[in-house]
């Protein structure tokens, strides 16, 4: 609908105080008008075009030579895109799509076609390449850690609701409702019941464990969301931490995935944490030893259970 692909049923769209489309008034303006660039899921480069042709054809002021060494295609310019990498070609389109001189900039899935190793990496030049640009970019991910590591901000659309925006930081911290909190990968999400509240601490239950949490001000049913990487494990009861939530429990499993190891605890309420392979190795960890679930009051968020 921003490219001017496909039309609403109703609604408005507005960019930068030109009404691109609408329905009520039956303003519609075409894809050439609105200087949308769009980069696809399968980059849609031409195939009997060089890298430089790919770019050349898109450059609205000749100056294809710029964008090649912007996006370090310059010994690649003569080849073709059956003849270079996914990572190169991804490239090719966002070097493409910005020679156009967009005003609004729309990737869709920018690096589902690079495989896990080549996408970690791309991740934190795609931003940079964005920054650079200066064009607003609007990206469509379904892979959290691609969301946090290119956005600024971030919309969760899910059951074809926007359920919440804000700030990439602020949104993935507190989650509005468990929905969200699935969408974003939070690997604890606990149905809870306040219990109390005192000097801006809430007090809750959820299963058998008592929880503390930061007050947030909610009521009413919520569930709590802890991200694994917030537990930490220990053998015996921490004597000297500040932290106020302690849980014992005994170790349901173990996976390690490469330097990280992922450990399920059945603290009377399920509860997953991730640690370093090497921590779980020095503490011997298996199955069935019995374990402390150490969280800060502060990693303990609260969200509306609206189920």
């Amino acid at each position: 609908m921003l490219a001017g692909l496909d039309r609403p049923d109703q609604g408005a769209i507005v960019f930068r105080d030109r009404t691109w489309l609408d329905s009520t008034t039956g303003v519609w303006l075409a894809p050439q008008q609105r200087r949308a660039g769009y980069v696809a899921q399968n980059f849609a480069l031409f195939p009997h075009l060089s890298v430089a042709g790919n770019i050349a054809y898109a450059a609205r002021t000749g100056n294809s030579g710029e964008y090649l060494k912007m996006f370090e295609l310059g010994e690649l310019g003569e080849r073709y895109p059956g003849e270079i990498s996914s990572g190169q070609r991804q490239r090719v389109a966002l070097a493409r799509a910005l020679a156009a001189t967009p005003v609004l900039l729309l990737l869709d899935e920018p690096l589902s076609a690079l495989d896990a190793a080549a996408r970690a990496r791309t991740r934190s030049q795609l931003r940079m390449l964005l920054l650079a640009s200066g064009v607003p970019c609007l990206v469509v991910t379904h892979d959290r850690m691609e969301a946090a590591a290119i956005g600024d901000w971030i919309a969760v659309i899910a059951n074809g609701r926007l359920r919440q925006y804000g700030p990439v930081h602020d949104v993935f911290q507190h989650p509005a409702d468990i929905e969200v909190a699935e969408s974003l990968g939070v690997e604890n999400v606990l149905p809870a019941e306040i219990v109390g509240r005192h000097a801006g601490l809430v007090d809750l239950r959820t299963g058998s464990m008592q929880l503390q949490a930061i007050d947030s001000g909610e009521a009413g049913a919520v569930v709590v969301c802890i991200r694994a990487q917030d537990v930490a494990v220990a053998r015996d009861v921490p004597q000297t931490s500040s932290m106020r939530n302690r849980l014992v429990g005994s170790v349901k499993s173990i996976t390690v995935e490469g330097p990280l190891a992922r450990v399920e605890i059945d603290c009377g309420i399920p509860l997953v944490a991730t640690i370093t392979a090497q921590s779980a190795e020095e503490m011997a960890l298996k199955s069935g030893d019995r374990v402390w679930a150490v969280v800060k009051t502060t990693a303990v968020h609260l969200a509306g259970d609206d189920r």
